[in-house]
């Protein structure tokens, strides 16, 4: 029993100290809650932090976190980005634009290929006047001439202004025409032919830059001549006399005559090039073209002189093409196999710059929110001239209509291109004779056939536009591209309903409504004020200094060929 006893005492030793131990260790329990507490808090706390690639920056998160991570997952990313989807009616003024935008550019090649067309008509029947009805006319005149002292004097004028351009005009060409028999086209030919092609291609460039500064000055040379000799005699005498205007005018017309010569002698060394380098370097040289022009802001005025300065160059390319295949046949002694040889270099000429034309005027109407309607306005308004020029009031010839708005001078083509003719074809015999004679009665057939189609075109447009009352007013008496009075700026629709479409102003950008009052227009001598940009007006006060740009509106009928390349920007 003592061994029982001994245990129970033990034992009873040994639950006292764990009792006392407990006691003792109560605090250190305590502080583990209190831990426990803590730990639990700042779990809470990390789960306030922010997300950072589906992963919190403390490790410390509960299981069910750790469900959300792992649904970030790649797949689920890609899955995500494959399904999402987007509502396009949210934004539909902007995408219904781009629509209208596409549509626009689709009809630029329509729409411009009708103004070519036309202006290239109009460029022939000028340049057709030459040749038929400029020589009968001519006649007609020294006729009158030269019975005078027989019929006697009927007035102040030996001969009327018209009749006096005439004259002036057929001794310039006879004149220039036998000048250019002293410039030999072999050896000009020759010359060329044996410089590199890099050369050739400053040439060519240089020769093209050189023919808009002269078409640029050389109606402005002519038309003083013609003024000169047509001014009446009573006013003071401000001018340096009519000779000197006369010899300034043949020296024009030769110097022009001749960089033409050397244009379609370039050209025609790039034709007979046997890697043909040359050719295509020249028509890359277009699409240079649009990158100088695409990229800058135009407004329908800079549109317009464009357009026409394209028209010119297009019917003047034609005229080259048509001098070098008459060269090149001529050496080949007029064989029509050696034409089928040229044909397809001059497709590939006459395609490209239909190309740089159609994607330089597309991407100027898409970069300046113009509509492919602007160009049935350009056509309007030169029908517009040509039936104006048509009326007893009208103030100049047709032909100088044309050379004043594209910065085409029909005549020193004329005299280029009669002097290539006359050394290309021999006349012998009374045969020749008979088939040239022929060969001008169906120039004055075309000529008549072309101007009666034209003119009948014209009066459609014309009225279309409703401008029929603009024909009956008396023409400016400015100078061109200088408006004459206030009311001249704007638009005045015919009929009321007119007023409310914009469309119906043809020929003049519309006014807006609100603004009543009459913007004030400078008496300026310079050209700093032809074309204003589109919702701007000038406020002009007598101090220039204090000049306010405000919405100014421009007549297209009053926009005159001005820079050398009809794109100023203002």
């Amino acid at each position: 029993m003592l061994w029982w006893s001994a245990l129970r005492m033990k034992m009873a030793d040994t639950v006292a100290a764990g009792l006392a131990e407990g006691k003792e260790t109560e605090p250190e329990g305590k502080e583990k809650e209190n831990l426990a507490d803590d730990a639990h808090t700042r779990t809470e706390k990390a789960s306030s932090i922010p997300e950072t690639l589906g992963f919190y920056e403390r490790k410390t998160v509960n299981p069910e976190r750790k469900r959300n991570l792992s649904d970030l997952s790649l797949l689920r990313f890609i899955s995500a980005e494959l399904t999402r989807g987007y509502f396009l009616e949210h934004n539909e003024a902007k995408y219904t634009e781009r629509r209208e935008r596409v549509y626009t550019c689709m009809r630029i090649p329509k729409e411009l290929e009708k103004l070519m067309l036309f202006g290239f008509f109009l460029c022939l029947d000028a340049f057709l006047y030459v040749f038929t009805l400029l020589p009968m006319r001519v006649i007609l005149a020294l006729i009158k001439l030269l019975t005078l002292p027989c019929c006697g004097l009927n007035g102040t004028r030996l001969l009327q202004p018209a009749q006096v351009c005439d004259v002036l005009k057929g001794f310039i060409m006879v004149i220039c025409y036998f000048m250019m028999h002293y410039v030999d086209y072999s050896m000009m030919y020759h010359l060329i032919r044996g410089q590199s092609v890099i050369k050739l291609y400053i040439i060519y460039n240089m020769l093209e830059v050189a023919d808009r500064l002269f078409s640029s000055f050389g109606q402005d040379i002519l038309d003083a001549l013609y003024w000169t000799a047509t001014e009446p005699k009573e006013k003071k005498r401000a001018h340096i006399g009519v000779i000197p205007h006369f010899f300034m005018a043949v020296f024009y017309v030769f110097l022009h005559a001749i960089l033409i010569l050397v244009q379609a002698t370039t050209l025609n060394v790039a034709f007979n090039s046997h890697n043909k380098s040359l050719l295509t370097i020249m028509m890359s040289n277009n699409f240079v073209e649009i990158k100088g022009s695409v990229f800058k802001k135009f407004e329908k005025n800079n549109l317009f002189q464009m357009s026409n300065s394209d028209i010119k160059e297009r019917f003047t390319n034609y005229v080259l093409l048509l001098i070098v295949c008459l060269r090149n046949m001529e050496q080949f002694s007029w064989n029509p196999d050696h034409l089928w040889v040229l044909f397809p270099d001059v497709c590939m000429v006459i395609a490209s710059e239909i190309a740089v034309d159609i994607v330089k005027h597309a991407f100027i109407t898409k970069f300046n929110d113009i509509t492919a309607d602007v160009y049935s306005e350009y056509r309007t308004s030169l029908a517009f001239e040509l039936v104006s020029s048509r009326q007893k009031n009208a103030y100049t010839d047709y032909s100088d209509t044309v050379s004043r708005r594209m910065g085409f001078i029909p005549l020193p083509l004329a005299v280029l291109l009669t002097r290539v003719v006359t050394s290309s074809v021999k006349v012998q015999g009374s045969l020749a004779f008979i088939c040239v004679l022929l060969f001008y009665l169906g120039l004055i057939t075309l000529k008549v056939l072309n101007s009666i189609v034209l003119l009948g075109k014209s009066c459609s447009y014309v009225k279309e536009a409703k401008m029929e009352e603009k024909l009956f007013q008396n023409p400016s008496t400015s100078a061109p591209g200088k408006p004459t009075s206030k009311t001249n700026n704007v638009f005045h629709p015919p009929t009321a309903d007119a007023s409310q479409d914009s469309s119906e102003s043809v020929t003049s950008q519309p006014v807006q409504r609100s603004n009543i009052s009459t913007p004030i227009l400078p008496n300026s001598n310079s050209d700093q004020f032809l074309t204003t940009p589109d919702g701007e007006e000038k406020d002009i006060t007598q101090d220039r200094s204090e000049l306010k740009h405000r919405a100014s509106k421009k007549d297209l009928l009053e926009i005159d060929r001005f820079t050398i390349c009809g794109n100023r920007i203002d």
